[in-house]
């Protein structure tokens, strides 16, 4: 089944929308890849001439959608790795395996560039559909700034510093001009920079205010902040940002502000739940993570019981790649249930993306962007992540990964 014209007969269906599953149903892609019916298989029209295939015992989810990944950060590569045309593949081979585990769209926030959105919508690569941040915006020794004491900086094209709101401007301008579908900004220190701490403020409320106004101005761009520390959520949340990325230090004030402006959390909980190395980082970066762990845990677990939006994201690179599901997981560990942690990966996360008029659901007028597992996501939802439960992949109707057993097809 390659092309993209299909009936899947006979699975159960988890649509995404937080409705209760639908244990018989059919989905029926056209050959533009749009689903044409998606209920129960017993009121499916007929369709005599499509390719038809039972998935009795399997379940169908939307594709999942990262919010928050990094691309361009992978294990430290020996040899000649700094070689742009190395660096290509090794990201092009990251986004394929992301794909096949189950995630058929992603917003990169740091590093990627445009070109390899292109790539993908081109179909010169196979991966999921991307939004890019491309270099982001912080200020003179912050989370952004990893100059060193001899002036070096060597993620000069990573990020763009600003230290007041004309230069915040400047910066949003400059990034929208090398193609960025959405600006990033760092609102905190965090754990992994050099110069600063999860508490320590980034862009201030006023610059942050600047951000979110010029992106405004073009297009309705949205804005994600990176704040792990209380003051810097706060301000960011004041500031007018589309979304909290991590939000370790989130408090009831904060979730206050998230519910009033109907800002988006996305709490990247891999960086939290996954153990480190205390060999393969410095002290310092062992030393913030350690000391941050609980409290991430009790101030994610306060968001969620206070019904603040969640949408997944999983820091990618920062943790490992392909590994995405696991994230929902550990969203249930904190108190959602497994449909809300589906959700959260599914349809909260298109809307944050602003693509859920396209994706995000299984419905009648949007793309085939489906999983088909033979899991039980609602009894075992970390079984997602294992990718021998992920038996297929579509994207737009085609399929990505297929480890299904041979069937005889359906008589339709």
């Amino acid at each position: 089944m390659t092309g993209s014209e299909k009936r899947l007969e006979h699975a159960r269906l988890i649509d995404g929308t937080g409705k209760n599953p639908l244990d018989d149903s059919t989905v029926i892609v056209d050959a533009t890849g749009k689903i044409t019916y998606c209920g129960p298989a017993e009121r499916a029209p007929e369709t005599p001439d499509v390719p038809t295939m039972d998935l009795t015992g399997m379940t169908i989810l939307p594709g999942f959608i990262d919010a928050h990944v990094h691309f361009l950060f992978g294990p430290k590569q020996s040899g000649n790795s700094q070689d742009r045309a190395l660096t290509t593949f090794q990201v092009a081979e990251r986004m394929r395996q992301t794909l096949e585990a189950g995630i058929t769209s992603v917003r990169d926030l740091g590093g990627l560039s445009v070109g390899y959105s292109s790539a993908q919508q081109s179909g010169l690569i196979q991966a999921p559909r991307v939004l890019t941040a491309g270099r982001i915006i912080g200020h003179t020794g912050g989370h952004c700034d990893a100059t060193g004491p001899d002036g070096h900086n060597a993620t000069g094209h990573f990020t763009i510093l600003a230290d007041d709101e004309q230069s915040a401007r400047v910066a949003v301008r400059t990034v929208l001009r090398e193609g960025a579908d959405v600006i990033k900004i760092c609102a905190t220190g965090g754990m992994g920079s050099p110069h600063d701490d999860p508490d320590d403020e980034d862009l201030s409320e006023a610059e942050i205010r600047a951000v979110v106004d010029e992106a405004r101005r073009h297009r309705g761009k949205k804005v994600a902040a990176h704040a792990q520390g209380t003051a810097g959520i706060i301000n960011a949340l004041r500031g007018g940002v589309a979304s909290i990325e991590h939000g370790y230090g989130i408090t009831e004030e904060a979730c206050d502000l998230a519910l009033a402006a109907r800002t988006y959390l996305v709490p990247t909980l891999a960086t939290a739940f996954n153990p480190m190395d205390p060999s393969k980082v410095s002290p310092l970066h062992f030393e913030k993570k350690s000391r941050w762990a609980e409290r991430t845990r009790e101030n994610i677990a306060l968001a969620i019981s206070r019904g603040v939006a969640i949408a997944m994201g999983t820091d990618a690179g920062v943790s490992p790649h392909a590994a995405n599901l696991m994230e929902l997981s550990h969203l249930v560990e904190l108190g959602m249930t497994e449909l809300q942690a589906i959700t959260a990966g599914t349809l909260n996360a298109a809307r944050l993306l602003g693509i859920d008029d396209a994706v995000g659901t299984v419905e009648p007028g949007k793309l085939a962007d489906l999983v088909i597992t033979d899991a039980d996501p609602l009894a075992d939802i970390a079984a997602l992540a294992d990718p021998e439960h992920v038996r297929m992949v579509l994207q737009s109707g085609v399929a990505r990964r297929d480890t299904l057993p041979i069937r005889t097809p359906v008589t339709a």
